[in-house]
């Protein structure tokens, strides 16, 4: 197991999925689903992001200069 997956999902995860009773191809799976899902979540958080930063860009007030 990637330990690096690992800390970024915590233990408290991977001991739940090593505790089911499953093949090891299921539970290659099982941590497989999880990355892509994380993958997922990153990619939409990035997106809002992105767009925020779009929008404060296209309605920011201009600046007032004396």
């Amino acid at each position: 197991m990637n330990s690096n997956i690992e800390g970024k999902f915590g233990s408290v995860i991977y001991d739940k999925i090593n505790m089911v009773r499953m093949s090891e191809s299921e539970r290659q799976t099982a941590i497989n689903a999880m990355r892509d899902a994380d993958a997922i979540v990153d990619a939409i958080l990035w997106m809002v992001r992105k767009i925020e930063q779009v929008g404060a860009f296209l309605f920011m007030k201009p600046s007032v200069k004396h």
